[in-house]
């Protein structure tokens, strides 16, 4: 208890002296998706012959907090990755410092819940001082999650986890960026005072629960090298069968507007044209949210449903072949298990945000995500050999009170697992859910 309170003072005391003193802190270049030439690859060399994770370029600056430099250091890191499709791209992360020095040996990746199809909403880019939006307020929302872990010494690694053109939803790319931004972090030649046998834990809600998750599967194939050093993943609030959250939301009141999102992000991640199927009604909607974050959306679209959207003969979104296509690509149900300890809590009372919790074939839910699925999935994960699953289910909390209730519970584990104390696991006692086969 006294370690909690003391964390909680200093984590008060940075927030207090980055407000108070961080005018006469030294101005940092401003990050705009088309103005700030960091965001860019000019090397000679293609992309095709460098290898994912590859530091491209470095910089030091102040952290910004709504635009105002803070005593606390970010070293952002210009790597090689992949986006959706496969090809090969840069991205950016930022390694922010802890005001009492790096500690090589321990560092947390913070996956961002920044949700936005907007680049200039991203991590990297409020981190850095670029203009202060609607959207980038999520960025700033989140120091909650950060302070704390500053405050107990670890470095934390953020990357801009939709990739440079905000491929909102797309699970896997989130997990590239995010493997290759622990990648970057630690190989970066002395930058961020990282290296190749950093310790790391993972940690993100919501868009950084689906980052996180994405990242813990896909690290065994994908990243090996970062696998081997990962202690640990907690995140809550997941999204796990796209096709059954769309289901979910149709005709909610504070999230249906995160399916007009989905169109656009799976459309522009994977190169689906999704025109001939939309109507006059979706398809200005689907115009006018083009660059939207999560706070152009949230509770602005009530009772909002797939069927006003598009027309009538695709009024199940199951009969739209590239959505049928697309949806496996992200459905985390058909994904790899992870190898690595994992904490998953996840809300079950979203009636309060808004969302019925009766419909059929689907459960409660907290708001946006499916209670259901996360038990199926962590169920999942333990019977094909990963036994060190820790699912916490909250019945009486909707997606943002979760957050709020996970964050607690998600240090104290995080901190455990660094001071080796063996990961809890209650595969025994989770209770069954939705059918992750057929993901439709």
């Amino acid at each position: 208890m006294r370690r909690g309170r003391l964390v909680l003072q200093i984590a008060t005391a940075v927030a207090a002296v980055s407000l108070l003193f961080g005018s006469a802190t030294t101005a940092a270049p401003k990050a705009h998706a088309g103005t700030d030439p960091f965001f860019n690859y000019t090397g000679s060399v293609p992309l095709s012959k460098i290898a994912p994770g590859t530091v491209l370029a470095t910089r030091t600056l102040p952290y910004h907090m709504v635009g105002i430099p803070t005593p606390v250091n970010a070293v952002q890191i210009l790597y090689r990755t992949f986006d959706a499709q496969q090809r090969p791209t840069v991205n950016v992360t930022s390694v922010l410092q802890p005001p009492t020095g790096v500690d090589p040996k321990r560092a947390v990746a913070y996956q961002s819940f920044y949700d936005s199809l907007n680049p200039d909403d991203s991590p990297s880019r409020s981190i850095a001082g670029g203009g202060v939006s609607l959207g980038g307020a999520v960025n700033d929302a989140e120091t909650n999650m950060i302070a704390p872990m500053l405050a107990q010494g670890y470095s934390v690694i953020i990357a801009d986890t939709e990739g440079r053109t905000a491929d909102f939803a797309a699970g896997p790319e989130y997990g590239m960026a995010t493997l290759d931004s622990i990648r970057a972090a630690t190989g970066a030649k002395g930058a961020t005072g990282l290296n190749p046998d950093t310790r790391i834990a993972m940690y993100g809600y919501s868009g950084g629960a689906i980052a996180t998750n994405w990242a813990a599967a896909m690290a065994p194939s994908y990243a090996p090298d970062v696998n081997r050093h990962l202690i640990g993943a907690a995140e809550g609030g997941l999204l796990v069968n796209p096709v059954r959250n769309l289901r979910y939301v149709n005709g909610s009141f504070g999230w249906a507007g995160v399916a007009a999102m989905a169109i656009i992000g799976i459309g522009r991640s994977y190169n689906v044209d999704f025109s001939p199927y939309m109507n006059g009604f979706g398809a200005k909607l689907v115009n006018q949210l083009h660059s939207a974050s999560i706070a152009n959306v949230l509770f602005q679209y009530p009772g909002l449903t797939w069927d006003q959207m598009v027309k009538p003969q695709y009024a199940d979104p199951r009969n739209v072949p590239p959505f049928v296509q697309a949806a496996p690509k992200i459905d985390l149900g058909l994904a790899p298990t992870p190898t690595v300890p994992m904490y998953i809590a996840q809300g079950a009372n979203g009636i309060l945000e808004g969302t019925d919790g009766s419909k059929p074939t689907i459960g409660r839910g907290d708001g946006v995500m499916i209670a259901a699925d996360v038990r199926s999935l962590a169920r999942q994960y333990c019977s094909t050999g990963n036994s060190h699953i820790m699912h916490q289910q909250y019945d009486l909390f909707s997606h943002v009170p979760t957050m709020m209730a996970w964050a607690t519970q998600m240090l104290g584990w995080v901190n455990d697992r660094f001071a080796g104390a063996p990961a809890p696991s209650n595969c025994g006692g989770i209770a069954p859910g939705n059918p992750l086969n057929p993901p439709m």
